[in-house]
């Protein structure tokens, strides 16, 4: 059975089946989640500014990424989306999806 009024949070598609217990789940991606959690709730970043979809942060600390890669701070980072879990946004960054916690971010 195919919900068509939800959209996944992930990847932004409308092809959701119902799963066990009352959660969805996306045939697109995969991703699971429950559709009455309750929303995200107000995130904030590392000065206590509440972030939103969209909005523009730069980064306030060197993170590394898998491999010999790291994020260098002050990069900017545009249009970022919020999601639920331990990283709260989802960006992307020279081309490349990340996952970032909002501890390491400030709003400009």
């Amino acid at each position: 059975m195919a919900m068509e009024t939800l959209a996944c949070p992930i990847c932004s598609m409308t092809d959701i089946l119902a799963g066990e217990g009352g959660a969805v789940e996306c045939a697109t991606c995969g991703h699971e989640w429950d559709p009455d959690g309750g929303g995200l709730g107000e995130i904030r970043d590392a000065n206590g500014v509440v972030l939103a979809n969209g909005d523009d942060v730069i980064l306030i600390k060197n993170l590394p990424l898998k491999g010999t890669e790291s994020l260098k701070i002050g990069t900017k980072v545009r249009g970022i989306r919020l999601i639920s879990g331990d990283h709260e946004i989802d960006c992307k960054i020279n081309g490349r999806g990340v996952l970032l916690k909002a501890q390491f971010v400030k709003k400009v």
